[in-house]
This record gives structure tokens, sequence and C-alpha cells, in this order.
């Protein structure tokens, strides 16, 4: 796979290879993970509500197998009312994981406390029992409706990129995934070992089973190139395996409320006979009409463009 670009302002691509479920895309990259549970107060004398935090966890880039403790003090709650906790990296994310539940409970001393994946930020919701939180958010949780409070937190210490490989490709440098991340409703697992460049300067990807554990690929540039035409020239996509997908992004980390800026070319192996279609572009967010079209991706050697 060969890649090149003509720059002109502030987007980097990327390419991976990772599983699939239920033919959902799996366009997302980096994870901050946070968690919460269940709990009630009283509210003293029409006082308005506060949140402190007694223990921060530190500032890191997130994932499945760092956690830590985060608690604190919910003053002048009312009865029934509950902590939530979310995480920022990349996105905000609430943890645990379903089917767990995302509430914390405030005790009689007015304190919580609870496990979280870590993040760069973390923002902890007072909320009434009607509140419904959403699994992440692109932007930072605000007050309104069934959140009566929200408080945010830097983490503690330096910020903590999470480790990363490295490799040379098509004239740049690359960072290698080594970290896990949620893809499609389901953890994925990343190795080093899985992307590379052969002595024709060519890159390979593979999805690779060891100790009984599927590792995927993904990497990504180090470095923004800038606003432009970006095109990647891939041998043959056509022998992927229906669970797989191979996926060509852009994003931009600074832009959560712009859906990262986020425009995909997405390849998967061949599924249902009756529907030929096994690729398509993709404009961030998916859901909005007219922001994706499929296509079948034909055999041979092709060369994407966004």
């Amino acid at each position: 796979m060969l890649a090149k670009r003509h720059p002109q302002g502030t987007s980097a691509w990327v390419a991976r290879i990772a599983p699939r479920r239920l033919g959902m895309a799996l366009i997302f990259i980096i994870l901050g993970l946070g968690f919460a549970g269940h709990g009630c107060h009283s509210q003293k004398n029409g006082a308005s509500p506060s949140i402190e935090f007694t223990h921060i966890p530190p500032a890191a880039q997130g994932g499945k197998e760092k956690l830590d403790t985060i608690s604190g003090r919910a003053m002048n709650a009312r009865p029934k009312q509950q902590i939530v906790i979310y995480a920022h990296s990349g996105q905000w994310w609430m943890q645990p994981d379903p089917p767990e539940t995302p509430f914390v409970a405030i005790k009689e001393d007015s304190t919580w406390s609870t496990q979280t994946h870590l993040g760069f930020e973390y923002a902890a919701l007072l909320v009434d029992p009607d509140y419904h939180p959403p699994p992440t958010m692109d932007v930072a949780p605000t007050q309104g409706g069934s959140i009566a409070l929200v408080t945010i937190v830097k983490g503690e210490g330096t910020p903590q990129l999470a480790p990363t490989g490295s490799l040379k490709f098509s004239g740049y440098d690359w960072d290698v995934r080594m970290t896990d991340s949620v893809k499609g409703g389901m953890n994925n697992l990343y190795d080093a070992e899985n992307a590379w460049t052969d002595a024709s300067g060519a890159l390979h990807m593979q999805i690779k089973k060891k100790s009984d554990r599927w590792s995927c690929a993904e990497i990504f540039l180090n470095r923004s190139l800038g606003y432009g035409t970006y095109s990647v020239t891939v041998r043959d996509t056509s022998h992927l395996e229906p669970a797989a997908n191979f996926s060509m992004f852009t994003f931009d980390d600074s832009a959560s409320e712009e859906h990262f800026r986020e425009l995909d070319v997405e390849v998967s192996g061949p599924g249902d006979a009756a529907n030929q279609d096994s690729a398509r572009y993709v404009k961030q967010p998916l859901y909005m009409a007219g922001n994706l079209f499929a296509f079948a991706a034909p055999p041979g050697t092709l060369t994407y463009v966004l």
C-alpha cells in the first residue's frame, strides 16, 4: 500500500485493519474511559449543589488496561440524585461498559468514589434519577435538563500518551498502535508486529492470532500534513474476511465539536451475496443523510482519494 498527499491545512491520514461487527464500520480512534454508579443524598436549606474532587487520577491517554480511583464530595444534592463520571481521551467516555450500572452512589456523608479508566480530564455529573447517560460524547457535558451540575477537572501530573511502535512508510514517520480500543461494540487488541514495510516500501497489515487472542493493526501519522488531497493505493482487498474491515481516514483530535473532521474510506470482505457493496465513503456523523456512499470495490490494485 502506498500513500501520497498534496498539502494545504489540518488533518492526517491513518490506515488500519480491524474486525467489524454486524456490518458496523470501525471508524473511531483513540480511547478514553470513565466510570460511574448509583446514589442519593439530601439538599439542605435550598443551597446550591457543588461537587469537589478528593482524589484525581493521572492525566493519561485512556485504555481498558489501566484503572484508577476517582472520588469526591457532592454537597447539597437532592434525594435520589447520583453521580456519573466521564473521562476525556479523544471523546468523553462513560464507564463502566454495559451492562454495568452507570451511576455512582452519594453516601450519607456526601462522599462518592468509583473506579475509572484514565483520561486527560475528568467530569463528574450530578444527575436526576431519569437521566440516561450516553456512552460517549464528542464535546464536554454541560449543565441542563436532568444534569443538575457538571464539574470538570484536569488529570494530575504531566499528560502521558499511550506507548506506540514506529515505522517509516511512503516517506513519512508513522506511529503504530499498541493499546486496545472499542470498535463496533467490541474490544480490539493491537500489536505493533502486525504492521510492517517490505523491501519495496509497501505497507503490510494483518489480523493475527497469538496465545489464543486475536490482535489487529493500526498506524497513524505523528504530525499533521495539512488540508489537501490524500490518496492511498491498495494492492487488493478482495481477499479480506467478512469480519475484517480496512479503513483509511482523516482525524483532527482538536475538533470534537465538528466530529473530529473525520472522513473515511472503508473496505470489508465479502458478506451477504445479495449486497455487493463492500466499500463506502463516509463523512462523520455517519447517521446524517447524504454522509455515506456505498459501492462495490473491484479486485486488484485501487487508489482511493479524499
